[in-house]
């Protein structure tokens, strides 16, 4: 067999096991791991004293988004740029719903900010915000597209919560199309009461942003937001445990 590149003699690493070896690679796929693979019309790379692991995947990543009166502060560029460095070869980053828009639009938006910038290979998870106006039929158009796993809001009343309704009715909606619920679980009403108290209070200390959102308000959403998916019978994922 020929291969284009040959990464030769490193230590690899796989999901089971460490061994030294080759690496042979045809197009961008790895086509064989041995010892000796041949080299002829191959790129060789030597990686002899060297880890050789796979590119890492980061699924939950926020570039160039948007929030309240400022924006994250890597783009697509810079962002996977660094990402590349680290080892990281395919980010999955949030799509953004605002209020009233389709879900295609929001894609489309998304996909504007990543191409021609990215470095590494990028997919997408759909924020949802809004299914006033029947966005929930787009979730089966994107699903079928790749855009597989949707992310809803129990935080930032006004700004991306969701209510108890729109929470169930996606979760209905995934049960069916196969999509998976991705839930930022934490109790978004309370949490505003607890920050307008210490902002009246001059607590402003980096250490407040932790002590307005209490174990409490984590847990209650939390146990909410599975009580919805067992109802709805369908898969639920709560981010950031």
């Amino acid at each position: 067999m020929r291969f284009d590149k040959v990464i030769k003699g490193g230590t690899i690493v796989t999901a089971s096991d460490i061994a030294q070896g080759d690496i042979g690679i045809v197009g961008e796929k790895v086509a064989a791991i041995g010892l000796d693979l041949p080299q002829e019309g191959a790129q060789v790379i030597e990686a002899g004293g060297r880890y050789v692991f796979p590119g890492c995947i980061d699924v939950h990543t926020h570039l160039d988004m948007p929030f309240g009166n400022a924006t994250t502060s890597d783009d697509f560029e810079s962002g996977t740029i660094a990402a590349a460095w680290g080892g990281t070869t395919s980010i999955i980053d949030f799509a953004i719903q605002r209020k009233g828009e389709s879900l295609r639009t929001a894609l489309d938006t998304w996909h504007g900010k990543a191409e021609g910038k990215a470095a590494v290979d990028y997919g997408f998870h759909m924020v949802i915000t809004d299914l006033s106006a029947g966005q929930d039929e787009e979730m089966d158009l994107l699903v079928n597209e790749g855009v597989t796993s949707f992310k809803l809001f129990m935080a930032y009343p006004g700004v991306f919560m969701v209510d108890d309704a729109t929470i169930y009715s996606v979760l209905l909606r995934t049960r069916e199309n196969g999509g998976l619920v991705c839930m930022h679980a934490e109790n978004g009403g309370v949490i505003d009461i607890l920050v307008k108290q210490a902002l009246a209070e001059g607590k402003t200390a980096p250490k407040y942003h932790a002590l307005t959102r209490p174990m409490g308000a984590e847990a209650e959403a939390t146990h909410r937001a599975i009580a919805l998916a067992e109802m709805a019978d369908s898969r639920i994922y709560i981010v950031h445990l």
